[in-house]
């Protein structure tokens, strides 16, 4: 009796160590799969540019530009899908293959960060009239002496669109300044001041809002108070015919961080007129 408790209790110990042996083995394994998946992550979006550009590879190694592999088309070719929100159907279909087919063309569509027409969106939370509100500011890199900076461009805030409804041509049309009011010293210029819901149609035909000013304005005020960052996501305009946008994806696996989020092909026409939301004063 003694010796077969003997063997059994040879036999559970060994079979703990078994058990300890594969739990060790998966424990390893699992490491060796998160370090993967957090190599392949794009974690910055400066890491982002160098992917787009093929300077470093999916794995984040660095390619230094005197290598023969520094932008090439096809290893460039083969790791832009990995830019890509893959469980999207707007980025992972064959708009996203045509746009890949397209970039890898020309030599002059690399993504550079001082290279202008991409921009920065940034969600905040503010405090207004005394209610939490939501407002989305526009900043652009700007060159300064030998260096750069982001810079605010434009903001978004629906209670400012109000305050600049668009009116159909018939009411534009019914708030004039006779062209013969200089003869009477403008004495009928009240009229501006009578409807002052209506006082931009008095204004030229070129007058559009500045909503960057009247954002200013309420912060000298007091009347807007900062309060946090709620998100940030990138507009980038650079790629000739295209528009993409990138947004930060924190999820397990090899697709996530910083992500291509949206994809249009974009005429430059309409890209130039696109462009005047993030940027009214652009030149």
């Amino acid at each position: 009796m003694k010796k077969n408790l003997k063997y059994i209790f040879l036999f559970l110990f060994a079979s703990c160590i078994l058990i300890s042996e594969a739990q060790t083995y998966s424990d390893l394994g699992d490491i060796q799969k998160d370090e993967r998946a957090l190599y392949t992550m794009t974690k910055q979006m400066s890491q982002f540019i160098s992917r787009f550009n093929y300077e470093e590879d999916q794995y984040g190694k660095k390619i230094h530009p005197d290598s023969p592999e520094y932008r090439n088309k096809e290893n460039r070719k083969l790791t832009l899908p990995l830019l890509f929100d893959m469980e999207n159907q707007r980025t992972s279909g064959s708009l996203r293959d045509f746009f890949i087919e397209d970039l890898t063309k020309a030599d002059s569509n690399y993504f550079e960060f001082l290279g202008g027409e991409w921009y920065t969106e940034v969600s905040a939370t503010y405090k207004w009239k005394g209610e939490e509100v939501e407002i989305s500011m526009i900043l652009a890199i700007e060159k300064e002496n030998l260096g750069s900076k982001w810079v605010l461009t434009n903001v978004y805030f629906p209670e400012f669109s109000k305050m600049f409804p668009k009116g159909d041509i018939s009411e534009q049309q019914k708030h004039f300044l006779h062209p013969m009011s200089h003869e009477l010293d403008f004495m009928n210029i009240y009229k501006i001041f009578k409807t002052p819901e209506c006082i931009e149609y008095y204004a030229s035909n070129s007058y559009s809002p500045d909503y960057l000013s009247i954002f200013f304005y309420e912060i000298k005020q007091g009347n807007l108070v900062f309060e946090k960052v709620n998100s940030e996501k990138f507009h980038v305009f650079q790629i000739d015919n295209w528009y993409f946008e990138v947004s930060w994806f924190n999820r397990d696996g090899y697709n996530s961080g910083w992500l291509i989020s949206n994809l249009i092909f974009l005429k430059e026409e309409e890209k130039q007129q696109l462009l005047q939301f993030y940027q009214p004063n652009l030149k």
